[in-house]
């Protein structure tokens, strides 16, 4: 290992030690030459796995901005960076240990959906309120009622595409109006997610 103060290639181990929820190894070093002391990383070689976006893009996954995406659903929630990071880890793990180099971006995002929700369900839904574009308060009460209708511990259901089965996600206790074909839900269901009527 070259060392980053004087570039001689010769160093020393001084302590090894697990990191990253045992996803690498921390090594602090010391050269032969120079003294110095610096700290190297081994960590697991990831095969590269590229996201197929909806409108046909391909990026290559980056752990970074899912990062990004899940931090911001999780602001005032009290959840920490580290458990954060966590699950970051994990969905990163199951994509590699699913060994498909190409996933889509729906399941990248379900598989957000289904790592946040035991954490926060304030935090899934914002975060489901982005990745699944929602266009207003129909598509907030279709995901509270997705919720309600498949509590955690029960049968882990995709959050359902509103386009592919409207009425399956059409909450219960709403009723649609014929002149105006929006749905009207109680102001008690409106109250609790926090939304008022206009």
């Amino acid at each position: 290992m070259r060392c980053p103060l004087c570039q001689h290639t010769d160093s020393r181990v001084l302590e090894s030690r697990s990191a990253e929820a045992g996803q690498s190894v921390r090594r602090r070093r010391e050269c032969l030459n120079c003294k110095g002391r610096f700290t190297t990383y081994e960590r697991i070689e990831w095969v590269a796995i590229t996201v197929l976006k909806r409108g046909g893009q391909r990026e290559t996954f980056d752990r970074s901005k899912l990062l990004r995406g899940v931090v911001r659903s999780c602001e005032k929630t009290g959840i920490d960076l580290p458990t954060l990071e966590q699950l970051v880890d994990r969905i990163e793990m199951d994509l590699q240990q699913g060994g498909k180099r190409d996933v889509t971006s729906s399941e990248l995002g379900q598989q957000v959906l289904h790592h946040l929700r035991p954490l926060s369900e304030v935090a899934y839904i914002r975060f489901a309120s982005v990745y699944g574009k929602f266009q207003g308060i129909r598509d907030f009460m279709e995901t509270l009622n997705h919720l309600q209708a498949h509590p955690i511990g029960g049968e882990d259901i995709p959050l359902c595409d509103r386009q592919e089965n409207d009425a399956r996600c059409s909450p219960p206790e709403a009723k649609m109006t014929t002149d105006t074909d929006q749905w009207v839900c109680p102001p008690s269901t409106v109250e609790a997610i926090g939304l008022r009527p206009s």
